[in-house]
């Protein structure tokens, strides 16, 4: 079932990153995302291999009308084909894969495909994407960011891989549109102990950092 509801650049600016989750049973992730939908972030992300990635992103679009459900870590066209049948409302890449970029263009699902280098960000860009996942950033740091949008400022940046609650600010300082966290999002001691109260104050702790 593919879902059509618009990724909202508004409600995201307010909250601007998209949590990865990757490696979660279900149960594990409705619990984040009532804690992440409660400190009023926006977009979360099921990666693709993930166990059951689909039938838990058609889950989680049915149950939480305010986020925005996109699929990770799609790689291929069946990957895709996958995510989309399963209603999720945006879609990223961890490489640039024009066919998959011009998809979800023609099918007007958001699109964020990864990049690394000044030339495959403006492919990325030129093929239709909606933001460019700067990955993995953790090597190249805020500054990079800085200086790719220099001559490149109309393109959206979405820095992903190795930003923390420390060097977050860096990033938006820097100009990123926003950014992709995993691990140093979801505390894996939080979630252990299943202190999901806890998740969403550390999830408030980063809206703070942002403004």
């Amino acid at each position: 079932m593919q879902n059509n509801k618009s990724f909202d650049w508004d409600k995201f600016s307010h909250t601007p990153i998209v949590a990865i989750l990757r490696g979660y049973d279900l149960e594990t992730i409705q619990s984040i995302a009532r804690s992440y939908s409660a400190a009023g972030f926006y977009a979360l992300e099921v990666t693709m291999n993930t166990v059951g990635a689909a039938e838990i992103i058609d889950l989680l679009q049915k149950e939480f009308d305010a986020l925005s459900i996109g699929a990770g870590t799609v790689c291929t066209m069946p990957d895709l084909e996958a995510a989309l049948a399963a209603g999720a409302q945006f879609i990223v890449t961890p490489i640039l894969d024009e066919q998959i970029v011009q998809h979800c263009v023609q099918e007007n699902i958001p699109v964020f495909p990864g990049a690394y280098t000044p030339t495959e960000i403006y492919r990325a860009w030129s093929a239709g994407a909606s933001a460019v996942k700067v990955f993995p950033a953790a090597q190249l740091g805020a500054k990079y960011i800085k200086d790719v949008l220099a001559p490149l400022n109309e393109i959206r940046l979405l820095p992903t891989g190795g930003v923390s609650l420390e060097n977050i600010g860096d990033y938006f300082e820097a100009g990123a549109a926003g950014v992709g966290m995993g691990s140093s999002l979801l505390d894996k001691k939080l979630i252990e102990r299943e202190d999901y109260d806890g998740l969403k104050d550390h999830f408030l702790k980063l809206a703070e950092q942002i403004k």
